[in-house]
């Protein structure tokens, strides 16, 4: 029985993971293939750690395969993120389709300054830094 299920976390993972590379190959912008890869890939990981988990049954092996998969799905989205954020940043083409881009009204693309929307009138004035010019 136990053979019976670490055959289908891993398959059930590998297929996860496969479509995470198809939804890098097939959506059309970064951001939507961000979200494709953090989602898809994170699951399919920590399925086939589950299956590396029960293979093993040792208690160094298990701690380690929950420590991986805790380490994913604390990172993945995280990166994802970061990654999404700095690809608008710098320019990035959003799909044609997209419906909805909460961060262009707070985006100022010449400074790169990115605003809150919580801004009063005295803390969003700029105020000169080191590195700035004149």
């Amino acid at each position: 029985m136990i053979e019976v299920i670490k055959g289908t976390l891993l398959l059930s993972g590998a297929v996860f993971m496969l479509l995470a590379a198809v939804g890098v190959l097939r959506l059309p912008d970064l951001l939507t293939r961000m979200h494709a890869t953090t989602k898809a890939a994170a699951l399919g990981v920590s399925l086939v750690m589950l299956a590396v988990a029960l293979h093993f049954a040792e208690v160094a092996v298990v701690a380690r395969a929950f420590g991986v998969i805790i380490f994913i799905l604390m990172t993945a989205p995280v990166a994802a993120h970061v990654i999404g954020r700095a690809g608008y940043f710098v320019g990035s083409r959003l799909w044609s389709g997209t419906v909805k881009d909460e961060l262009r009204p707070n985006y100022d693309p010449l400074t790169h300054e990115l605003k809150s929307g919580l801004e009063t009138e005295a803390n969003a004035r700029h105020l000169p830094r080191d590195g700035d010019p004149p």
